[in-house]
């Protein structure tokens, strides 16, 4: 598979400010910080050594 390939995938966790602390300490790209989004999901967003989008969404 091509590197790159998937668009992106959506991850959800009940802890976004520690998810993106601990990614962020190992070096992961980061896309966009801890954001509230106009369509009321708080998310942030990585890529992944491969070049793929990870988002991740706030459960609340």
């Amino acid at each position: 598979m091509a590197k790159g390939s998937y668009q992106s995938i959506i991850l959800a966790t009940t802890d976004l400010d520690g998810t993106f602390e601990r990614l962020q300490a190992a070096d992961a790209e980061v896309v966009s910080e801890p954001t509230e989004q106009p369509w009321g999901v708080r998310d942030c967003a990585f890529r992944d050594p491969a070049g793929n989008m990870v988002r991740i969404d706030e459960v609340r």
